[in-house]
């Protein structure tokens, strides 16, 4: 396993996160554990999860189970770097979602005894709050600091000025401010590269992308259509996108087994040779998926096969691969 900073932050993380967000609506508690086991046992030792994963609104169900799993012991949680989320409603009350002082405390101590530990590594805002001012998020998220039940902070689904604002007032109070932001990042989806991407990079903000695959679109979705091999169907937002770059992804599954590698490797190695990407996440519901994802890290990408990829799937704007303004001014 690779390992890297997470940002300017000293803290060391593996070049893949576990996302858990299908620990119990999609996967057995059992099964849930017996990834876990296993992403340890290839050195993986980011997680991520959410107060509001699990469906089930207000109880923090995935939450629950990796709370149980590190109660196992044999060190499961002193080998974890552990991230969670708040900003969703986690009831009907006003202030039981977003990023009041109020909630932010509710809400740490709620996913603290629900992971059944007495830390948070990493504590994210799953959206930026629109109505609550910076000096009150960071000055709750220092009281979290000085507690001992948060050591780092992180934003996720943050535009680059968000992620400025959010600098600016950190070091006005002498604070390390975030280290890391979520962003959905893949070769379908690349608007980060404008300007989320030139922003964490100036901060020393490490970026995890969501989403690496598309939805599944980037996972061999024509192939497994061919072999009648898909566990769910292409349905909704992700059909309509399917049609709209239905040539490319051929030419792209096409591309993949030129190279030898499966479709969803070839995806995740993409983000992992992208300049400012710390780990993407990956989210498998079964372990064949979680080995299958492993093997990305194994994959060099050469100048050729990239310069392919931005032709099949091109950077936003009109000048093409590069940050803003350049991309669509002089």
């Amino acid at each position: 396993m690779e390992y890297t900073q997470l940002g300017r932050s000293g803290l060391s993380v593996s070049r893949l996160v576990l996302g858990t967000m299908n620990f119990g609506p999609e996967t057995s508690e059992e099964d849930s554990y017996a990834i876990m086991d296993r992403a340890h046992e290839c050195g993986l030792n980011f997680f991520d999860t959410a107060n509001t994963y699990g469906q089930r609104r207000g109880e923090g169900v995935t939450e629950q189970i990796i709370g149980r799993w590190f109660d196992l012991g044999g060190g499961r949680r002193d080998r974890t770097v552990l991230a969670t989320k708040l900003y969703g409603p986690m009831g009907d009350w006003p202030n039981d979602n977003r990023l009041s002082a109020l909630n932010i405390r509710r809400a740490a101590d709620a996913s603290l005894r629900r992971l059944r530990t007495d830390h948070i590594d990493l504590y994210q805002m799953h959206h930026v709050d629109r109505r609550t001012p910076w000096e009150e998020i960071w000055e709750a998220f220092t009281v979290l600091r000085q507690q001992g039940k948060v050591l780092y902070f992180g934003s996720s689904n943050f535009a680059g000025w968000h992620l400025a604002q959010a600098q600016e007032y950190a070091r006005e109070r002498h604070l390390l401010g975030l280290v890391s932001e979520q962003s959905i990042h893949n070769l379908l989806n690349r608007w980060i590269e404008l300007e989320v991407l030139p922003a964490a990079r100036h901060y020393g903000i490490g970026v995890i992308p969501w989403s690496p695959l598309g939805g599944g679109l980037l996972g061999g979705v024509l192939r497994k259509q061919r072999e009648g091999s898909a566990s769910r169907g292409v349905s909704g937002r992700s059909a309509e996108s399917l049609e709209t770059h239905r040539a490319a992804i051929e030419a792209y599954e096409e591309l993949a087994a030129d190279l030898g590698v499966d479709p969803a490797d070839l995806g995740v190695a993409w983000l992992l040779h992208q300049d400012g990407v710390t780990a993407p996440i990956i989210g498998p519901r079964t372990m064949a998926q979680l080995d299958g994802s492993l093997r990305a890290l194994d994959i060099e990408l050469d100048a050729e096969v990239l310069a392919r990829l931005d032709d099949l799937f091109p950077p936003p704007g009109p000048h093409g691969a590069k940050p803003a303004p350049e991309a669509y001014a002089w």
